[in-house]
């Protein structure tokens, strides 16, 4: 009896099991949507989830915030718009690439390696369809001739350039070969020529005008572009408005039968302020708050269409910003409205402006609703942590730069740091580490980006460079570089470690 008992016991154990392998690999085949909406110089202190007093309604931002996770100390991987891009496609530093400051113009050649693996190129790996649509910035074609005759990565390139981009002909490398099935968007900056959209791999309309710089300089409230070859039907005014409808329409065009990825990288808020007249005055902070309204919209679609489509309970969608806003100390006393809340500095900074920036993501049943992290965490992560999802292992050669950030978006907070430390990087190139509270910068006390220096260069017999507390300093007003000697020389020793190792995520 006994024996008779053991053995219906072992088999209804193995019916149990069975039954809860089988339970585990349909949830692991049940992969999720991604979406990812990389907004262009939009400041941590725009959306109203994030400061109280803002003068710009973001209710949409607001809204993803309330159903998800808001990070409050996420970080660009640079303060400028090129590098952040390749490190959240790639995982890597840019600096680590040929691109040691600056970013990439409307002419320059492609930046990612034709080895590198991309975040694109590992979804499609795991079988999702893959979009972009917006902004691309990371170049087209391969450089050409010798390196050593290569103008550097940020060299303005004039059209004429023998090293220029060719637009007449196939713009590969590019986005189809970096891993997307589909792209639509512009080459650059809005305020960058030419002035083109680009589909899959070729112009819709070859640049065959030419536009005068604009006259309506950033004091007057709408920005500024720079003159150049233009399409003659492209307006500036309209990109937004036709990226916003691309994307909603690739995503209307997706099957339940395929999980996607859709990296938008929107051309917006950054200059020239050009919102459609439908949001002319809509807030008190002139023409960029109404472009910031726009913003909000143009993410408010997106999510729209996700409900509409029955995806919005499986899609991972993050919200973020490739720098902080281009917001001087002259705008918030002109308009009221600190862009960049209370962090010292603005886009292109070393500085804390320069390079926090808001980090929202909703995935329900996965992220806790109206959950707060405090990790500190780079746009560079967003690789590894897609690699958990999709249970992707990363080679040695990719994500040098990239942790995965799932147990914090769990609500799974560990006793220690995601990340170890953290690399700031400036539009002029000027390096800082950040590690648990501090902040090492190297270099005199002047910004490495836009702002002027607060303080006179230092004396030969002075500081070399700047630490802070951010914890008992977030505006980054004392510097203590010498009162603490060990401090600084712990973090220059990691700094410089992890520059000529080549990675921060252990192998």
């Amino acid at each position: 009896m006994r024996c008779h008992e053991a053995i219906l016991g072992l088999a209804w154990g193995w019916v149990v099991c069975v039954a809860i392998s089988t339970s585990l690999s349909a949830a692991e085949a049940e992969l999720p949507n991604i979406v990812v909406i990389l907004a262009d110089d939009l400041g941590i202190g725009d959306p109203g989830c994030y400061n109280r007093d803002s003068k710009i309604p973001t209710p949409h931002l607001d809204r993803l915030a309330a159903e998800g996770m808001r990070f409050t100390d996420a970080h660009s991987g640079s303060a400028v718009c090129t590098p952040t891009r390749y490190g959240l496609l790639t995982g890597r530093y840019a600096w680590r690439s040929r691109l040691e400051k600056g970013v990439l113009w409307g002419y320059s050649r492609s930046l990612i390696e034709p080895e590198r693996l991309t975040v694109a190129e590992m979804l499609q790996q795991h079988g999702y369809a893959t979009a972009c649509v917006g902004k691309w910035h990371l170049g087209f074609q391969s450089p050409t001739g010798e390196p050593a005759k290569l103008p550097p990565a940020e060299t303005v390139l004039a059209g004429d350039h023998p090293q220029a981009v060719d637009y007449n002909k196939s713009l590969r490398p590019g986005p189809l070969t970096e891993g997307f099935d589909y792209f639509f968007g512009i080459p650059a900056s809005l305020d960058m020529e030419p002035y083109v959209f680009v589909e899959n791999d070729r112009v819709v309309e070859p640049p065959t005008a030419h536009t005068p710089a604009s006259q309506h300089r950033r004091q007057e409230g709408n920005g500024f572009w720079r003159a150049g070859p233009i399409a003659p039907s492209f307006k500036h005014v309209e990109v937004l408005p036709k990226l916003a409808e691309k994307a909603t329409a690739w995503l209307n065009r997706q099957s339940a039968d395929k999980p996607f990825f859709l990296y938008f990288p929107l051309s917006a808020p950054h200059t020239p302020w050009v919102p459609t007249p439908a949001y002319h005055g809509r807030t008190p902070v002139g023409y960029y708050g109404d472009f910031v309204s726009q913003v909000d919209d143009v993410v408010g679609q997106v999510l729209q269409t996700l409900h509409e489509k029955g995806w919005a309970d499986n899609t991972l969608v993050i919200v973020t910003s490739d720098n902080g806003s281009h917001w001087p100390v002259g705008d918030i006393q002109k308009w009221g409205h600190a862009a960049n809340l209370h962090y010292r500095g603005q886009k292109a900074d070393i500085w804390e402006a320069g390079h926090r920036v808001p980090f929202l993501a909703r995935w329900p049943g996965e992220i806790p609703a109206g959950s707060v992290c405090q990790q500190t965490i780079c746009l560079t992560d967003i690789m590894a942590t897609v690699a958990e999802i999709v249970g992707h292992t990363l080679p040695p050669d990719a994500a040098e730069d990239s942790f995965n950030l799932l147990p914090a978006l769990r609500g799974e907070f560990a006793d220690k740091p995601l990340r170890p430390l953290t690399v700031h990087h400036s539009g002029s190139g000027t390096f800082a580490i950040r590690k648990g509270p501090w902040k090492l910068v190297l270099g005199n006390l002047g910004s490495g980006g836009f702002t002027e220096p607060r303080q006179s260069p230092p004396a030969a017999n002075g500081p070399q460079g700047q630490l802070y507390h951010l914890e008992q300093d977030p505006e980054e007003k004392t510097n203590r570089w010498e009162q603490e000697p060990q401090i600084v020389a712990e973090l220059r020793q990691a700094l410089d470690e992890t520059r000529t190792a080549g990675r921060s995520r252990p192998q």
